[in-house]
């Protein structure tokens, strides 16, 4: 059974930082392509950031470029998403995704992704 748990969400201030973790379990990970989406009230799912199946290729949304992380370490098959200079409009839960590398289709999209976790939620105040 895959298993994707996230952790590390919290509340937080405007410039703050917090450190995502994404825990996988029941699945090949180091063949797997990792993501990150988030999902605000109202607003649809949108992609955060991808890190390739060996780590080598990461890319981010515009929204969070410059600020945010993403990293993956293989021996503890976990995921990891730094957010520096947390901005109000980072706000929402953040979800964990696996994608087959060897698939077709887009990192960029929510619906090529094989597994998901449940989310943890990230508040940032003013």
């Amino acid at each position: 059974q895959v298993q994707l748990v996230e952790s590390g969400g919290g509340s937080v201030q405007a410039g703050d930082s917090l450190r995502l973790a994404c825990a996988a379990s029941g699945l090949p990970f180091e063949t797997f392509n990792m993501g990150w989406f988030r999902q605000a009230p109202g607003k649809e799912r949108e992609f955060v950031s991808v890190i390739s199946r060996n780590g080598d290729s990461t890319d981010y949304s515009e929204s969070v470029k410059g600020r945010f992380t993403i990293s993956r370490d293989t021996a503890k098959k976990t995921v990891f998403l730094h957010m520096n200079n947390l901005q109000l409009a980072d706000t929402g839960v953040y979800l964990c995704a696996a994608r087959n590398a060897d698939s077709t289709g887009s990192d960029y999209l929510d619906a090529t992704y094989d597994f998901w976790g449940q989310g943890t939620q990230v508040t940032v105040s003013s």
